[in-house]
């Protein structure tokens, strides 16, 4: 009887090491890129890996959304931020995640610029014109937007897909004559003979509202809820923080944005970032976030960038309400 007893115990602390070896992973990859929101600054203080002492936190920087489909889909990332356009197109696509957060509402922080030697004042001055855009991105989403308000079409000049550095290099070298990009590049360009046309915030006014979110690895969010719950609980206070002392957090996110503290204080207020409490506004049923993302796929699909119609069942039940009621 000893013995039987003896051998429950093990039992009952083999499962108890199995539930808490499970409670918690041996390292959480985050995708990110040079965005100046609350996640930014969350990496910059290690705020992540203090909070998880224990687990290894890996981040890797990617230039578009497209490639961090890619990495979500190949099931290399466990959270990522995203542009709505890219996130619609995965969530059509029907790929392995989930929408947690909302970071921001992008405003002047993308925006179309040009050479002030292009001879560009206008939208209708784009006709001829060699123009470059992250394909798949808020920056595609928003600019294309703008092009259908003046009735312009992609077909009136040469539109370029490249990536942020790409666009750098290109414009450098003379290849382009503008291109709608986001910061850190977009304050570069200025810097270099550039001054911006118009910004995304003016391309909301005209149905081009993009925002960036927060997306969980639809296996990991199974596995790890209560991980999810409290990375929710250190974006806030990231948010914060941010709000409360700007110059603070400028100073740690200057480098990560590869900019002067100043130009990167400027890139924060060009944004509007969303904290725990405003985002039952955008997560619960019927809120905002279900309408943004389901006319975005309405334009993607008109645009031919998707090939399915977006369905609102299949967006709502992407997005994960339930962590806000």
């Amino acid at each position: 009887m000893k013995a039987v007893k003896v051998l429950a115990l093990l039992l009952v602390l083999v499962i108890a090491g199995q539930a808490q070896a499970a409670s918690q992973p041996k390292v959480i990859t985050m995708g990110y890129w040079e965005s100046p929101n609350g996640e930014l600054l969350v990496k910059e203080t290690g705020a992540l890996s203090e909070a998880f002492p224990d687990i290894q936190i890996r981040w890797l920087e990617f230039q578009s959304g497209t490639d961090i489909l890619t990495a979500m889909q190949s099931g290399s990332l466990d959270f990522a931020t995203i542009g709505t356009p890219p996130a619609v197109m995965g969530i059509i696509n029907n790929y392995p995640f989930k929408v947690f957060y909302l970071h921001d509402v992008i405003g002047e922080s993308e925006g179309l610029i040009v050479k002030k030697s292009s001879g560009i004042e206008s939208i209708a001055d784009l006709k001829g014109k060699k123009i470059a855009v992250p394909f798949g991105t808020t920056s595609h989403f928003a600019f294309l937007n703008v092009l259908k308000a003046n009735g312009l079409k992609v077909s009136d000049f040469t539109l370029y897909d490249m990536t942020p550095p790409d666009i750098f290099a290109a414009w450098h070298r003379g290849d382009i004559d503008g291109a709608y990009t986001w910061e850190s590049v977009k304050s570069q360009l200025i810097e270099a003979d550039g001054r911006q046309l118009i910004s995304s915030a003016e391309a909301a006014k005209v149905g081009g509202l993009t925002a960036e979110i927060g997306i969980v690895s639809t296996k990991f969010y199974a596995v790890y809820p209560d991980i999810v719950k409290k990375y929710i609980d250190i974006l806030d206070e990231a948010v914060h923080s941010y709000r409360e002392n700007q110059e603070a957090a400028a100073g740690l996110m200057a480098k990560g944005l590869g900019l002067p503290v100043k130009d990167a204080l400027t890139a924060m207020n060009e944004i509007i970032v969303k904290d725990k409490s405003e985002q039952p506004e955008y997560f619960r049923e019927g809120g905002e976030l279900q309408s943004v993302l389901f006319a975005t796929g309405e334009f993607l699909y008109d645009q031919h960038s998707v090939v399915k119609k977006p369905e609102q069942d299949i967006i709502n039940r992407a997005i994960l309400t339930e962590l806000y009621e």
